[in-house]
C-alpha cells in the first residue's frame, strides 16, 4: 500500500458524523422507538467505520512515518468527540429499555447496547494507537538527526525471517 493510498483512507474515515441526536443548541432529541431501525443503522456503521479505522492505523504500526502530524492530530480530534457523545447512544437506548418494548424490539435494543460496548472499545482503541503514533510521524522523523535515525534503526531487534 503506497504512502498517498494509506493517507487518503485514513483520511477518508475522518469526516464529522452528523449526530442523529442533537440539536443545534446541543440539546439531546430523544426519538421514539420508531427510530430504532435509524439508531440501529448509525451504530452499526459507526462500529464498521470505527473498526476499519482501528485496522488502518494497527497497518501503520511497523511505518508510522507513513502518517503525518494532521493526520494523527485529525484521528485523535474525531475520535475523542466521537467518544465524548458516545453516552447519547447508551442513554437512548437505555430509555427505550424501560418502555414496553415488542419482543423483536427488545432484542434489537439489547443487540444495540452490546454493538455500543463494541464501539466504545474500538474508539478508545483507536485513541490510544493514534495516540502512540503521534511521536513516529514522518515530522518527528524528519526533525530527528542523522546519527538519531542510524542508532535507532541498529537499536531495533532484527526483522524476522519471512517463511
Amino acid at each position: 500500500m503506497s504512502g498517498d493510498t494509506f493517507y487518503d483512507l485514513i483520511l477518508s474515515f475522518l469526516t464529522p458524523v452528523e449526530s442523529c441526536f442533537m440539536s443545534e443548541t446541543r440539546t439531546p432529541q430523544w426519538h421514539r422507538i420508531s427510530s430504532l431501525p435509524m439508531i440501529a443503522t448509525h451504530i452499526d456503521e459507526m462500529l464498521e467505520e470505527a473498526v476499519e479505522q482501528l485496522t488502518l492505523l494497527q497497518e501503520a504500526i511497523p511505518k508510522p512515518y507513513v502518517l503525518d502530524d494532521y493526520t494523527v492530530n485529525r484521528v485523535v480530534k474525531v475520535f475523542t468527540t466521537q467518544q465524548n457523545d458516545l453516552w447519547l447512544f447508551d442513554e437512548q437506548l437505555q430509555r427505550w429499555g424501560t418502555t414496553s418494548l415488542t419482543s423483536n424490539q427488545a432484542q434489537e435494543v439489547a443487540r444495540l447496547v452490546t454493538q455500543m460496548k463494541r464501539v466504545r472499545e474500538t474508539v478508545s482503541n483507536i485513541l490510544v494507537l493514534a495516540n502512540d503514533l503521534k511521536e513516529q510521524t514522518i515530522e518527528k522523523q524528519l526533525a530527528k538527526s542523522d546519527l538519531q535515525v542510524g542508532l535507532e534503526s541498529l537499536l531495533k531487534s532484527p526483522p524476522k525471517p519471512k517463511s
